[in-house]
């Protein structure tokens, strides 16, 4: 009998941790997403080794990553307005597609000997003008194939595959790259997106559940703006992803220099972190997929760990033990994030979803510019080991932001009621 009982526990969190793809849809497009995200990390990882081994410059690696996250800094919450007009489904089609056209040029380029580091800046903004679009669209649109009940869930869940690529990803184009060359890294990125585009044709689209589109009005970007600044909990989300987003999640520029720097390392010793990082992120999130959000106290209390782990990754003595802090790096940063998301989307109304994801993409990509050369500049003028610790410290200083305003609505409602009680009510079904 107590045999029985542990296997029934272990069915049911299992069952409740992979809940959302029991729908058709979310498993062809999770499937799609999983092998292009591997490509994704494999350019990703490539792009910025090459600058660090052409210039050794931390300021150079960082401005190549805020160049691609410029545009949805400067357009991201035009690119939520068209998602919010348009039907997701057929804007993805396009948004997957030209990335996969733009990484496939990045690979004629690398293979034919023509790619320089001039030509890695304009490619980078080209990256960064689809994703303006494409990020709020694919956030929002996993709400319309799962539905609120599982958003939760599906959220965490795509957040642990894109960590499971991580693990994967990098750890390949490190090898690929000492081995074969950076041009086929290019190569099997674009390819993947075919994939992506697959598995979208394979949905059934009359079982979508798709948001009141947004008519075509002016003053929509402006509105966007006013509903987030007149709820506390969207507010205060955004703000505290605004400071970890600019300082904390720039492992693409602290993370090559951490590798070549204190730990005397190549593209393979920077493949592995990153990897590392995916492994502890695909743990994290699998744990956080089997049980339900608990709004913004698990929020900053999230956050403050991450502040903590991050510290100690930066403060590492070897490459062994920098390796296993990153696991709990990992785990603190999909969990964070899949949080975040959730807590957003599940507070929203339908027809404002795709300009508050938009921010949410400005929060995160958006602050890279910011964060990016400055995280760079620190790690190469005074020491790798500070730009990580940077982020850190602005992990912790987001928490205590975050602590300060929940303290201030719980006296809200010790007072004159809960301003939020409908959003609460809204992640408490989660």
């Amino acid at each position: 009998m107590a045999q029985d009982d542990k296997t029934a526990g272990a069915a049911g969190v299992a069952s409740r941790t992979f809940s959302s793809l029991s729908n058709r849809n979310y498993r062809f497009y999770f499937a799609g997403q999983s092998l292009s995200m591997i490509g994704t990390w494999m350019q990703s990882i490539t792009q910025s080794w090459l600058v660090y081994a052409w210039t050794h410059s931390g300021f150079q690696v960082g401005l190549l990553v805020a160049l691609q996250t410029l545009p949805i800094l400067v357009l991201g919450p035009l690119g939520g307005t068209v998602a919010d007009r348009y039907g997701k489904y057929r804007i993805l089609f396009w948004t997957q597609a030209l990335a996969g056209a733009q990484a496939l040029v990045l690979a004629g380029l690398d293979l034919g000997g023509y790619l320089h580091i001039w030509l890695l800046y304009p490619m980078a903004v080209v990256l960064g003008l689809i994703n303006m679009v494409d990020n709020p669209t694919r956030q929002t649109f996993i709400v319309e194939m799962v539905g609120r009940d599982q958003l939760t869930n599906a959220v965490t869940l795509n957040s642990v595959m894109v960590n499971v690529a991580r693990a994967i990803g990098p750890a390949a184009a490190g090898v690929m790259i000492a081995s074969v060359g950076s041009g086929w890294c290019f190569l099997i990125n674009g390819v993947s997106f075919g994939f992506v585009l697959l598995s979208l044709r394979a949905m059934r689209i009359d079982e979508l559940t798709p948001a009141p589109r947004a008519s075509r009005a002016k003053g929509q970007l402006r509105e966007g703006f006013r509903y987030v600044g007149s709820t506390p909990l969207l507010r205060d989300a955004l703000i505290m992803m605004a400071v970890i987003g600019c300082l904390t999640y720039e492992f693409q520029t602290t993370l090559p220099l951490m590798a070549g720097g204190p730990f005397h390392g190549d593209s393979q010793t920077y493949g592995f972190l990153t990897a590392s990082m995916g492994v502890g992120a695909v743990v994290g999130g699998l744990v956080a997929a089997g049980r339900p959000g608990r709004g913004m106290p698990y929020l900053v209390a999230t956050a403050a760990i991450f502040g903590v782990a991050v510290i100690g990754a930066a403060l590492a003595p070897s490459l062994v033990v920098e390796e296993i802090l990153l696991l709990g790096v990992g785990a603190c940063s999909v969990t964070f994030l899949a949080l975040g998301n959730a807590t957003l989307q599940l507070g929203s109304d339908p027809s404002m979803r795709g300009r508050v994801m938009s921010l949410w993409s400005v929060a995160f990509l958006g602050s890279t510019p910011v964060g990016g050369p400055l995280v760079g500049l620190v790690g190469g003028s005074i020491g790798a080991r500070y730009g990580l610790g940077l982020g850190g410290v602005a992990a912790l200083a987001a928490a205590a932001y975050g602590w300060t305003r929940v303290r201030a609505g719980a006296a809200r409602r010790g007072g004159d009621g809960d301003a939020d009680a409908p959003l609460s009510g809204d992640l408490a079904r989660a």
